[in-house]
């Protein structure tokens, strides 16, 4: 990462000088905004790939039903149930943001996912304590989507808003780069309680593991959270901010936005959450495949997407760097899932999942920098929070319950493809119609 910030920067080994004192501050101030992002926004992504690596077992144990796929199906609407706090979340802590500032905003999310993880990790089950194991589980879902609605568009300005000129696409982008690591993380703690604990003892007490390890980096996320240097140094007196003031003056931007990132959060929670449990459960794979293919996804993530924001910068590219993998995405759907179920395997998985989350990573920091942009700074945490928490829950959130619905009402494995193909399309659309950036700053 010092390489890059160096190379971006125009100190790139090539005989330049370097950068002055202002600059080098700007670039300590990115490298904080960086570690503190992912903290929080990983814990986020963490959790909720655990969860969905475990869905199967919870909803085993909190929601007894008549069938496997009746418990899958609730399990997985208790997934959803976390989304749709997340409107919620962006109005009243992206509004927050606005007004106080990045930093608080910031630190009452981590404590809201830290409190929702927390019910997840020790609330007892169905058959200890009944329905209210049951309701204690949906509640702990509900913070999180409540954290994780403001989490998104605090962290994402402050982001944009810590990057020293020109770099603005690659710091973006490592909100996308932490989902992938998180997502990472999460898929080897998976395998590792698989492949050393029996199916008896991940069922009882096993699952609950990776949430506890989760809660673990919670007080260092705090605290850096804490120290940050702000980014909205004048929120106290920005005028006309807060959600009414935000969609008075960019509804347009806000709806379009809504449905452009309609297409890479399916992508996400169809690639990276849901496809675990839809080797095993729809191709009958083995669980330890599953979670490779989930490593490799996480691991592309990690990788390409900071590369592709740096490039996104250093030829000034924003919607073009979209449109592409947007388009290839659309197009290669229906052939990569009719070839994954043809040809179910370790390889033909890795190589699908791989592929699909490389060009989701394509246009990750470029599309997040240029949806900010569109802003002005007192509106840029209540706008980003709106858009991403509506597209989340309208179209990404509810995907694995939905494809769920879909393959058992058809009997078709090819839901989630033709899931995908329609985001896909909707977010074209919007792309065409997004406002170029205006707001430098």
């Amino acid at each position: 990462m010092h390489t890059s910030t160096l190379t971006m920067d125009g100190a790139d080994g090539a005989g330049h000088a370097a950068a002055p004192p202002v600059e080098a501050a700007k670039q300590v101030t990115s490298r904080r905004a960086v570690v503190a992002a992912a903290i929080g926004n990983g814990m986020e992504i963490y959790d909720f790939t655990v969860y969905s690596f475990f869905a199967a077992t919870i909803g085993r144990l909190f929601f007894p039903a008549h069938s496997a796929l009746a418990s899958l199906l609730l399990s997985f609407a208790t997934f959803g149930a976390g989304f749709v706090m997340r409107p919620l979340g962006a109005m009243l802590i992206g509004s927050y943001a606005d007004r106080r500032g990045r930093k608080p905003a910031l630190t009452l999310t981590i404590a809201l996912m830290t409190a929702g993880t927390a019910l997840i990790a020790f609330t007892p089950g169905y058959a200890t304590i009944g329905v209210a194991g049951t309701v204690l589980l949906v509640v702990g879902r509900l913070l999180q989507g409540l954290s994780a609605g403001g989490e998104v568009g605090a962290a994402s300005a402050l982001l944009l808003e810590s990057a020293a000129a020109g770099r603005r696409c690659f710091l973006v982008s490592w909100q996308g780069a932490t989902q992938g690591g998180a997502a990472l993380v999460g898929a080897l703690v998976g395998a590792s309680l698989s492949m050393t604990l029996s199916a008896e003892a991940l069922g009882s007490w096993g699952w609950r593991v990776p949430f506890i390890l989760g809660l673990l980096i919670a007080p260092v996320g705090v605290y850096l959270r804490r120290h940050l240097d702000e980014t909205h140094v004048d929120a106290a007196s920005a005028p006309d901010t807060g959600l009414m003031a935000t969609l008075r003056a960019h509804g347009r931007t806000v709806l379009l936005g809504i449905f452009l990132i309609a297409g890479t959060t399916v992508s996400m929670y169809l690639i990276v959450f849901y496809m675990p449990t839809y080797l095993v459960t729809a191709l009958h794979l083995p669980t330890t495949t599953a979670f490779i293919a989930a490593c490799v996804a996480g691991a592309t993530m990690l990788v390409a997407s900071p590369l592709f924001g740096a490039l996104a910068d250093r030829y000034q590219l924003r919607k073009s760097m979209m449109l592409i993998p947007s388009a290839l995405a659309m197009l290669l759907a229906y052939p990569a899932f009719s070839w994954l179920i043809a040809m179910p395997s370790l390889a033909t998985a890795a190589i699908v999942v791989g592929g699909g989350v490389m060009l989701m990573s394509v246009g990750g920091g470029a599309g997040g920098a240029m949806v900010m942009e569109a802003f002005p700074r007192r509106h840029r945490a209540t706008g980003m929070s709106v858009m991403y928490s509506l597209s989340v829950t309208i179209f990404g959130g509810f995907s694995p319950l939905i494809v769920t619905w879909l393959i058992g009402r058809t009997g078709s494995p090819l839901a989630p493809a033709f899931y995908l193909i329609a985001a896909q399309a909707i977010s074209l659309l919007a792309l065409w119609l997004y406002p170029q950036p205006k707001h430098a700053v």
